[in-house]
């Protein structure tokens, strides 16, 4: 005799869903992707201004994430991004830490009392992602391919483990903070940056096991990036940091495991080599 009919776990439209979702990731990628790496070939005031307006952005989402975002508050921080914009223009790095830290300070003395620490912290978000994606691109002889590392790092990381987590499932990695992330998304993201950074370096861009554990690192320290933006929303009872894009939410849902794999690059190439040659630090060992 059979037992009774187990009723479908899938609620009905879930399946078309997603499918409907994966398709506006897709086509949303379609667009970003050759505007990013042809401002980042271009390099210059293309790659400045790409820069600075996402830079911008993320700070205005941050604000209105975490409700900080009065008016003086956003335009003392956006102006703040685009002093940081210009100083490094004229490759003057100190003054650009300096306008941070002047960000920092007026975007403080602007906001609210409950906002008082998480508003600073939008402006050093975005200041750092301005800071890093600039120095990066500036080392004339290998700034393209530098930073074209760091952004292909990132989209294997976030290609693969959308794929992993959903084809393999399995176990989550952290359900209070994320709770469609798992462990096969997080360890496909990882071996694909692998694979990718050997495939780099077979290229000819670097050494094959710098690179490799490079490729590792940043992917690990993306994927804490996007974890860090999602506590920051689950402390905030916010699930997308806006609409502005489709199938993917706002800039920090897209740009979060981006601006923390930047930053980690740019620290390591100007330790290495100096904030002159950042792209040089960063690929040759």
């Amino acid at each position: 005799m059979s037992g009774p009919a187990i009723p479908d776990a899938t609620p009905p439209g879930a399946t078309k869903g997603r499918h409907s979702n994966l398709l506006m990731r897709v086509l949303a990628a379609l667009v970003l992707v050759p505007v990013a790496i042809g401002a980042a070939y271009a390099g210059g005031p293309f790659w400045m201004a790409l820069a600075t307006l996402g830079a911008a952005g993320l700070f205005i989402e941050w604000q209105m994430l975490v409700r900080g975002g009065q008016t003086a508050v956003l335009a003392a921080g956006v102006f703040a991004l685009v002093l940081i914009s210009a100083a490094l223009n004229l490759h003057d790095v100190g003054m650009a830490i300096i306008c941070v830290g002047a960000g920092v300070l007026a975007t403080g003395a602007f906001t609210t009392q409950h906002a008082r620490l998480w508003t600073p912290a939008g402006m050093i978000y975005a200041g750092s992602a301005l800071l890093a994606a600039i120095l990066i691109r500036q080392d004339v002889q290998h700034g393209f391919a530098a930073l074209l590392f760091v952004l292909l790092i990132v989209w294997v990381t976030d290609i693969l483990g959308y794929f992993a987590g959903r084809g393999i499932g399995g176990p989550k990695l952290w359900v209070r903070v994320s709770p469609n992330k798992t462990w096969s998304g997080a360890v496909g993201s990882t071996v694909g940056s692998l694979v990718f950074a050997i495939v780099y370096a077979w290229l000819g861009f670097g050494e094959m096991v710098p690179l490799a554990i490079l490729g590792v690192v940043l992917s690990v320290i993306a994927q804490l990036g996007d974890l860090l933006e999602s506590a920051v929303k689950r402390h905030f009872g916010v699930k997308d940091s806006s609409h502005l894009i489709p199938g993917h939410g706002g800039l920090l849902d897209r740009l979060d495991g981006l601006v923390a794999a930047l930053a980690a690059a740019a620290l390591i190439g100007a330790v290495r080599s100096g904030t002159d040659a950042v792209g040089h630090g960063l690929l040759i060992w």
